[in-house]
């Protein structure tokens, strides 16, 4: 097989792609052919060391798959060689061929290609974690989205539509057009407006419901106090940390730094929550998981929520993937194909 291998932090050339022997599935797992893997931001700051989750360098990442299953282990039901799956991995999803616990497999819809298929599971249940599971969005909300133009954003940005709630998007001002095509009530340029200003201007001063915001440091902060009564802040990301594709302490630490303490009498009185979100350390919610995957691709299957795919890289363009996501050049999700 081959894997695209992080051997020591850096910026995105530091990556390689290495051959290695098939692996074989043991008991309740499934193995599979890949044909599509998708890129997440955890995997860049993986590669620049500031991913405290990440196994040990050198390693290979990755957090999602589709492709065809080729191998079934003992134990293991209603898989069968030729079927077309996603996958939910804890890492390793940057291979040709991976074994995954089956609990972690699904079917692929027959609507959905392998690319479309491969950018659902980490940011579509990200998403609907925040909105739906613990969110409770509804119709008549004001949902800040912050970077809705890239994975969770989209999913977000599809979700919030089914459910009638109203977006407010943070992009680049080069997005916007194409965000208030798909239904983006409102767009704010992250990089030349204030948005907790232009927030507290579009809402009359009341406030958002809801606010999703994977920026991190000062961004967490200016996110709370946009804020409605009963509203809810989820925080799922620090992309703030790695603004450059070069890893910075000084980002870092100034990021650490500004990130808000929550007081527990000020959120009573305030009436508001915060929520963290790390879809990685619910390995062992696995069912509950796949329930609430299954609800997300019944609704893909009917035409409701349409994936939305950027581009593909080859394994050999992994360091051009890293890069155009760091550049913030993606709308939507970024994949890999062997």
């Amino acid at each position: 097989m081959r894997q695209i291998w992080i051997p020591k932090t850096g910026e995105p050339e530091v990556l390689e792609v290495r051959e290695a022997p098939d692996p074989e599935p043991l008991a309740g797992e499934v193995r599979v052919r890949v044909r599509a893997s998708g890129i997440n931001f955890a995997d860049v700051l993986a590669r620049m060391g500031l991913y405290p989750d990440s196994p040990p360098l050198p390693a290979v990442v990755g957090y999602e798959v589709a492709g065809v299953v080729d191998g079934v282990g003992k134990d293991v039901d209603g898989f069968s060689d030729g079927d077309r799956v996603l996958v939910f991995t804890r890492f390793g999803g940057y291979s040709d061929v991976l074994c995954a616990p089956a609990g972690f497999v699904a079917p692929i819809p027959e609507v959905l290609d392998f690319g479309g298929a491969a950018s659902i599971p980490v940011n579509w249940l990200t998403a609907w974690l925040m909105l739906v599971r613990l969110g409770a969005v509804r119709a008549g909300d004001k949902v800040l989205v912050h970077a809705a133009a890239g994975g969770v954003g989209q999913a977000a940005v599809q979700i919030c539509r089914h459910r009638g709630a109203e977006v407010i998007g943070t992009a680049s001002a080069a997005k916007h057009e194409r965000l208030r095509e798909i239904g983006v009530a409102h767009c704010i340029d992250y990089r030349n407006q204030d948005f907790e200003a232009e927030v507290g201007r579009l809402t009359a001063g009341r406030g958002v419901d809801i606010a999703l915001d994977a920026v991190g440091g000062e961004s967490f902060k200016k996110s709370f106090r946009s804020l409605a009564s009963l509203g809810r802040l989820f925080v799922f990301g620090v992309s703030s940390f790695a603004p450059g594709t070069k890893r910075s302490m000084i980002a870092a630490l100034s990021g650490m730094w500004n990130m808000p303490s929550f007081k527990p009498l000020a959120l009573m009185n305030r009436n508001r929550g915060v929520f963290g979100i790390n879809l990685g350390h619910l390995w062992d919610r696995g069912p509950e998981l796949q329930l609430m995957l299954a609800e997300m691709l019944a609704l893909f299957a009917d035409g409701t929520f349409e994936p939305v795919v950027d581009r593909s890289f080859k394994f050999d363009e992994a360091a051009k993937a890293h890069r155009y996501i760091q550049e913030r050049r993606n709308f939507g999700k970024v994949l890999l194909e062997p």
